[in-house]
């Protein structure tokens, strides 16, 4: 008994520290951007309730697809877990990603735990992790590419910024042609007969084992699961853009789509370099000035962001931090 109270007291000290970390973090990075609360108390008076439960729903939807992904990838790759245990690991490791530094790294690693203890090798959770990073970088790239098409396809007249989609679309075409030389190589383990004697070298030599069979894995997966995964990735972004749109027309933003979605990339792609855990204060100060050269007033612009923040961050982390402990306690 006393060993379990130390330990629940450790948790629960180690989550009173993140989330004043997050806080601090949050009001650094926010410091003199925020306009006076009284203004920014009227404007969030004024917000269209319905768009708000509207950006709630697509970002639920937009969490869910997430999940689906991970599960068709397990499927795929012969494994299996129940549902409801495979949603609640991706809540608690979507908190992870954004409230810890190396937070991406941490969750990742979270997860193939996780899956390790339902029973799912960990060279499967490893290409699960990996696909999904790529799935994502995919997934992006769909969104961008599709909507700038149709937009063009409409309206030839439009012009669009692609720059910014220049180095995500290189990255995807190296994965894509790294995939394929994957799926020619020959998938015969690596020699085992030398294993080093010395601790670091059985490790490194582990590390290669696990990396070739995942390799394998994840190469040998067929054209239509990676579609599938693409597929998602790019509803699981989709619906997390109509989420900022939503909040932004809740608070009576008149943003055309085009400039949003050229907003949220931006983001997107700044978010990428870990300055703080899950983007806090980086990408609010991104999307403020992105809303604020497009056109709104600071104060509009701020009650708007922090209302998609809310949506999409904040409120992900209590809920991870319950999906985690009823892992552990189940």
């Amino acid at each position: 008994m006393p060993e379990k109270r130390a330990r629940w007291r450790t948790r629960w000290v180690r989550l009173v520290l993140v989330a004043a970390s997050i806080v601090a973090l949050a009001a650094i990075g926010l410091r003199g951007r925020l306009p006076d609360p009284r203004e920014f108390t009227d404007a969030l008076g004024g917000a269209h309730w319905g768009w708000i439960a509207g950006a709630v729903v697509l970002q639920v939807i937009s969490l869910s697809c997430f999940a689906f992904q991970e599960r068709h990838l397990l499927t795929a790759l012969g494994a299996a877990i129940r549902r409801r245990r495979l949603f609640a690991i991706i809540l608690a490791r979507t908190a992870i990603s954004i409230s810890v530094p190396a937070g991406p790294a941490v969750s990742t690693g979270y997860a193939i735990n996780e899956y390790h203890r339902a029973g799912i090798a960990r060279e499967i959770g490893a290409v699960c992790a990996i696909v999904s990073g790529l799935a994502s970088i995919g997934g992006l790239t769909v969104l961008y590419a599709g909507g700038g098409a149709i937009v063009l396809t409409h309206s030839s007249a439009t012009s669009l910024n692609w720059q910014p989609l220049a180095i995500v679309a290189a990255i995807a075409a190296l994965t894509t042609t790294v995939i394929a030389i994957g799926r020619r190589l020959p998938s015969r383990p690596f020699d085992v007969g030398h294993i080093p004697e010395s601790r670091i070298g059985r490790y490194a030599h582990g590390l290669l084992l696990s990396a070739h069979a995942a390799w394998h894995a994840g190469a040998g997966l067929r054209i239509r699961d990676w579609c599938a995964v693409v597929g998602y990735s790019a509803v699981n972004r989709l619906t997390d853009l109509l989420c900022l749109v939503a909040c932004t027309r809740a608070l009576g933003l008149q943003i055309s789509l085009i400039t949003l979605a050229t907003i949220y990339l931006g983001v997107q792609i700044v978010r990428q370099v870990p300055l703080t855990p899950g983007g806090i204060g980086v990408i609010e100060t991104a999307l403020v000035a992105g809303l604020t050269t497009a056109g709104s007033t600071a104060i509009t612009a701020t009650a708007a962001v922090l209302v998609y923040r809310v949506i999409s961050c904040w409120l992900l982390i209590p809920a991870g931090g319950i999906a985690a402990l009823l892992i552990r306690r189940r």
